[in-house]
């Protein structure tokens, strides 16, 4: 048990790392930083009450504290650290306020009861591998605010069943949703100008896919293993698809908004193998205006 008095205003970096026995912590609001790894594998801390002064969580200040069942972070904080809550494989739901503009890298990493998580409408992008390996994750809302899903943001979160890509969002990173298998279906916004590569590989529980006016390469592996996806609308920018639908043998049938001429203008890498069979033997549907 720990009580901070009224004059400290910084916990400094790793001061209560590795404090097994530490059960809970109140954070008064005249503690104005956290510094990075300051309660690294705590792991009986069950509770945290962070104050109205703190603005930042820095990289891995919680990570590892595996008993860790709910947190509040208040209005005040604008920013959480790589890694911040790394492992806390006891955290259920998070709520993360408007106040929070960036969050880093491997945030909520490997939080495998976390069920639920709110993002506020500050945050303008979801870092590499935030969410990822969340393996219990059912629901999670993306605000307007983001522009870009890093690479592996959301890989392995396989209870997710359906996500919302808001219209504000450029960039889908690589491995973005990779085995989150039973995401149904998927609609990529026009503002999107950027899939990475395995953004989507083995969904496998993905049967419907609408891709966004404005991307013009389908890369390596984006829907590979994709087995229950049966029809997919392809937007006539597209100019090069590369090994992008190996295993999606229930394929049946592509909605290409562009004329059969300009079908047969784009570069499918793979067009008789395995790589890209699936996707050459559909039915095209041309001219499609949904």
């Amino acid at each position: 048990n720990i009580i901070l008095s009224n004059n400290i205003i910084r916990i400094g970096n790793g001061a209560f790392g590795n404090c097994i026995s530490l059960t809970s912590i109140d954070i008064p609001d005249n503690v104005k930083s956290i510094g990075w790894d300051s309660f690294y594998c705590c792991s009986s801390l069950t509770s945290v009450t962070i104050g109205n002064s703190i603005t930042s969580i820095a990289s891995g200040a919680f990570a590892g504290c595996s008993s860790l069942e709910s947190i509040t972070i208040p209005d005040s904080v604008t920013s959480i650290g790589n890694g911040a809550f790394n492992g806390c494989v006891s955290l259920e739901s998070i709520t993360i306020s408007d106040s929070v503009i960036s969050m880093g890298d491997s945030a909520f990493y490997d939080c495998s009861s976390l069920t639920s998580v709110t993002i506020g409408n500050s945050v303008t992008s979801i870092g590499e591998s935030a969410f990822g390996n969340c393996i219990s994750l059912t629901s999670i809302t993306i605000p307007d605010s983001v522009t870009s899903i890093g690479g592996s943001a959301f890989a392995n979160c396989r209870l997710l069943t359906s996500i919302e890509i808001p219209d504000g969002v450029t960039s889908i990173g690589y491995s973005a949703f990779w085995g989150c298998s039973s995401l149904e279906s998927i609609t990529i916004p026009d503002s999107v100008t950027s899939i990475g590569n395995e953004a989507f590989m083995y969904c496998r529980s993905l049967e419907n896919v609408i891709i966004g006016n404005n991307i013009t390469s389908i890369g390596y592996y984006v829907f590979w293993c994709c087995d229950l996806l049966t029809n997919i609308v392809i937007p006539d920018s597209v100019t090069s698809i590369d090994y992008a639908f190996g295993g999606c043998y229930s394929l049946t049938d592509v909605y290409y908004t562009g004329t059969e001429e300009q079908w047969n203008n784009i570069v499918i890498e793979g067009y008789n193998d395995h790589n890209n069979s699936y996707l050459t033997s559909a039915t095209i549907h041309y001219n499609y205006e949904g």
